[in-house]
């Protein structure tokens, strides 16, 4: 019994007891340690107990002085801006270059701190290791340390991360130079052309306005879901018939310096090729005229209607007419170069839900060279064949005559078909080039 008076004894001494037996124990709240960091929830609920048989008048004033006490709130600003420098920088030595360049662009203190030379020097040492290789290990890390210190203490910030993008800069400049060198000698483009291209991701920007759209002047053909509009320079838009709305974007490129229009273009102004210089042949009177070589490529996606080289074509001082030269590459009167083509005609399309195919269309891809190799005219652009209304002068085929026209500043290319009825594929009976003067001229330095 002594001991339990002398606990109450202390408890009335604190100030913890109940004013009188019964009431309720009402603890004051502790100190706020703002230096002791708590795994619990941030806010917690105070609690007191209550004794059996405390009336209500008791427990309430209990309740009201908890209400009275003023809560302390624990706001944090922790951020991973407020870290010390030397900690972010530690951080970012384990980014990745991509990554640290991103993270360049937050804000200006990470824009510096991403520029650490530290950082850079370390991840240019791993990416271009020196050739050469010194066999003695003391020697080998004396020289480093001295070189990396040089490094540091030497250059202002940023340095090696400018001199590690200069290096990759060049390094995918050789690469891509060891692919395109070689050249195919019928198409005069780099042999490894796509194997050049596939590992870049471009971004080709055009601004084009649909609301001139008009199916008299750039509808190319129609299927049961879709409708196609062709915007030059070779950009294929297909439309929903019901909806009116764009389906499908498809853009046919010539691979003819398209690294160079891709990288060295923008979205305002864009990759002009170098002007080429002209060869004057006092030799020959008609330079200019003869030699040229022609490879056409005819497909409809995955499928290839027609791939094929024509070489030694040629233009008569004749045969220039209204501001043009005229290369007959398959004549209606030489029915032994006549050419089929492999499969019906018409330009594939797929979505995400749908897919389909327009007939009488496909993509049209042409290059022409001079009698140097050079590449001349390309272009690579979508047309589409429509019924002759003219009669054919053709007795060996038995069938209707279609024609395939195609334009822009430097040429036309004019195609007639004949579709045969009882072996269904067509037949190429004339093949004509025009090319424009002015263009001739430029290129070989002549007045035609």
């Amino acid at each position: 019994m002594a001991t339990g008076r002398g606990r109450a004894l202390r408890q009335y001494g604190r100030g913890t007891a109940p004013a009188f037996p019964g009431a309720a124990e009402v603890r004051p709240p502790r100190p706020f340690a703002p230096a002791v960091a708590s795994a619990g929830p941030r806010n917690r609920s105070r609690s007191f107990a209550v004794r059996p048989g405390a009336c209500s008048e008791t427990v309430n004033a209990g309740i009201k002085s908890l209400c009275l006490t003023p809560s302390i709130k624990l706001k944090s600003n922790l951020c991973i801006e407020s870290l010390p420098s030397e900690m972010l920088i530690k951080i970012f030595s384990y980014l990745d270059p991509v990554s640290l360049l991103s993270v360049g662009c937050v804000n200006k203190h990470f824009y510096h701190l991403a520029n650490d030379n530290g950082i850079w020097l370390k991840i240019y040492s791993i990416c271009f290791q020196p050739k050469r290789t010194v066999w003695k290990m003391k020697s080998e890390q004396t020289e480093t340390v001295s070189l990396g210190c040089a490094a540091l203490h030497d250059r202002k910030p940023g340095y090696w991360k400018k001199e590690y993008i200069f290096k990759q800069i060049a390094a995918v400049k050789t690469r891509v130079m060891r692919l395109v060198k070689p050249v195919d000698p019928y198409t005069g483009l780099p042999c490894k052309n796509k194997e050049a291209m596939k590992p870049r991701r471009r971004s080709l920007i055009a601004e084009y306005h649909l609301a001139n759209l008009t199916e008299s002047s750039v509808a190319l053909g129609a299927d049961k879901l879709v409708q196609l509009f062709s915007l030059n320079p070779g950009v294929l838009v297909g439309l929903w018939k019901e909806k009116n709305e764009i389906a499908f974007v498809m853009a046919s490129l010539h691979y003819h310096q398209l690294l160079e229009r891709s990288t060295l273009g923008s979205a305002t102004v864009q990759y002009a090729l170098p002007p080429n210089k002209p060869v004057l042949d006092d030799v020959d009177p008609e330079y200019g005229l003869h030699d040229y070589s022609l490879h056409l490529d005819m497909h409809g996606g995955s499928c290839t209607y027609l791939c094929g080289t024509f070489k030694s074509l040629f233009c008569r001082k004749g045969d220039i007419a209204n501001g043009y030269l005229r290369l007959t590459v398959v004549s209606l009167k030489d029915n032994k170069k006549h050419l089929p083509l492999a499969g019906t005609l018409g330009l594939s399309w797929e979505t995400d839900v749908f897919k389909g195919n327009v007939k009488d269309c496909f993509m049209m891809d042409v290059t022409l060279l001079d009698e140097t190799g050079k590449p001349f005219w390309c272009f690579s652009a979508p047309v589409y064949t429509e019924l002759s209304s003219e009669a054919s002068g053709l007795y060996d085929y038995l069938g209707h005559t279609y024609t395939t026209y195609y334009a822009d500043s430097e040429g036309k290319v004019c195609v007639e078909l004949v579709w045969l009825e009882e072996t269904k594929e067509y037949f190429i009976v004339n093949l004509v080039l025009y090319i424009s003067t002015k263009k001739v001229n430029n290129w070989y330095g002549t007045n035609y």
